[in-house]
């Protein structure tokens, strides 16, 4: 969506041009919030089933041992966290340009009525799948018994 105000009968005039092509560059620029939040985070989807809730976190060239899966208080948290380290072999080469990456991704979510105790994760392919059940319903109804 562009700023620039609208073109009746495509005659407008041309001279500010320049002032809304800075105007759309400065809201759609990698530094605005929005766009700063997708690229410091991590999809998700969640998906309620009859039985349970399944969360599926995209987390491409991450290994379960650089992921945390906590559930606390009806909270989900998933945390990622990637540092890459410069390593002896790296050292003896003679670059000229070398980037380094280091993150961390966090996303929370709250389940109401969910059994914690059966919980399961898996990371497969670059997804995260975890597995939150729900509580069985309880009988809402009660017999009573004529004396």
């Amino acid at each position: 969506m562009s700023i620039r105000p609208y073109e009746k009968n495509y005659l407008r005039d041309t001279r500010f041009d320049d002032f809304y092509d800075m105007i759309d560059s400065f809201f759609n620029d990698d530094f605005t919030p929005q766009r700063a939040m997708k690229s410091a985070t991590f999809k998700v989807d969640v998906i309620d089933e009859e039985n349970d809730y399944k969360v599926e976190a995209e987390l491409p060239g991450f290994n379960k041992d650089e992921i945390d899966v906590d559930f606390e208080e009806g909270n989900l948290t998933i945390s990622a966290e990637k540092n890459e380290e410069v390593n002896e072999e790296n050292k003896e080469r003679n670059y000229i340009h070398k980037e380094r990456k280091s993150s961390k991704m966090v996303r929370r979510m709250f389940f109401k009525d969910v059994d914690e105790e059966n919980m399961s994760a898996k990371l497969e392919g670059g997804i995260l799948e975890i597995i939150i059940p729900k509580k069985a319903e309880e009988k809402k109804n009660k017999k009573i018994e004529i004396q």
